[in-house]
């Protein structure tokens, strides 16, 4: 039998061809990212959701999303929900600190490996999460004492504060709470006189702070909000009960998102300290590199800074969430 070497040489070709073709679809395998946001609750929560949600395709990772209302169940089901559904990174912002052990090592079990976001947990075994994306939760706390301490300096006190928190366990709610003490507790004239959850949300900021101003009245030097959308709620209040926030009570907050660089403007907040929720490339590179077995940092912080009302007019045009 006669041998066509152009027969032999095709299929040579095809069998390497198809030799390769397995590690070629493997190589152009989408990463899938399995992502349980908290919910929906404030104007950073929305920046923090888009940024994710437009930084995946961009960097070519099939984003699977799932929106928890504020509810640690919710996460839960969405995370076992990716296990199953076997995704490349598990990767979420916790509603709260505790609770997360199970379903973590539930992820662990599986193989995928977790990324945490904006929040932590207080889980003892560290294994169960490669990394944590986010702010210096108490250092934001400090920057917030700080500046008061210094806009205060002169004044013979006593400085009457009232302080609505963030979610009752999540992260940000205690360790904000727990700088800012650090640095007020230094001078006795600053007193928190109440202080009570708001729930990170302009409507239960509202109402805390008419709960405030009825049992406190004209004695309420300072608001210190958790974050933005409580402050906003507590300057409604204050404006319905007939004070002028920004210049009878002082107003800070955390966040420094375009809602309080206007209120800012209109004079009626002090100061916002930065939060950045654009976690979106941070989190995508994070992935990426986990995936290619690279090493990543346990703890990665996101630079950020403070806003006080004098800056605000220049520093809006440059805000992007």
């Amino acid at each position: 039998m006669k041998i066509n070497r152009r027969t032999v040489t095709t299929g040579l070709a095809a069998a390497s061809l198809s030799a390769l073709l397995p590690s070629m679809a493997f190589a152009q395998k989408k990463i899938v990212l399995g992502f349980a946001q908290v919910g929906a609750e404030s104007e950073w929560r929305t920046a923090n959701t888009k940024s994710i949600k437009e930084s995946a395709p961009a960097a070519g990772i099939e984003l699977k999303f799932s929106d928890a209302q504020q509810k640690q169940e919710n996460q839960i089901k969405a995370i076992r929900s990716y296990i199953a559904q076997k995704v490349d990174v598990i990767a979420f912002s916790p509603v709260v600190q505790s609770g997360w052990d199970t379903v973590l090592k539930e992820a662990k079990a599986a193989k995928i490996p977790v990324i945490l976001t904006d929040r932590a947990v207080d889980s003892k075994d560290t294994s169960l999460y490669v990394t944590f994306i986010g702010s210096d939760f108490v250092e934001e706390g400090r920057k917030a004492g700080r500046w008061l301490t210094d806009a205060k300096k002169g004044d013979k006190g006593p400085v009457n504060i009232v302080e609505l928190q963030g979610t009752v366990g999540s992260a940000p709610a205690i360790d904000r709470k727990k700088g800012f003490e650090e640095i007020i507790k230094a001078d006795p004239k600053f007193k928190v006189i109440r202080s009570q959850t708001g729930d990170f949300t302009r409507a239960k900021g509202k109402e805390v702070m008419e709960a405030f101003i009825k049992a406190e009245g004209k004695k309420i030097n300072v608001v210190f909000a958790h974050n933005d959308d409580m402050a906003i709620g507590a300057i409604q209040a204050l404006e319905e009960a007939g004070m002028k926030p920004g210049t009878d009570v002082t107003i800070i907050s955390i966040d420094g998102v375009k809602g309080a660089f206007e209120a800012m403007m209109a004079g009626k907040l002090n100061v916002t300290v930065e939060c950045n929720p654009l976690l979106g490339p941070q989190l995508m590179a994070a992935v990426k590199d986990v995936v290619a077995g690279k090493p990543v940092p346990k703890r990665i912080v996101t630079k950020e800074g403070i806003f006080p009302m004098d800056v605000a007019k220049a520093e809006f045009p440059n805000r992007k969430y």
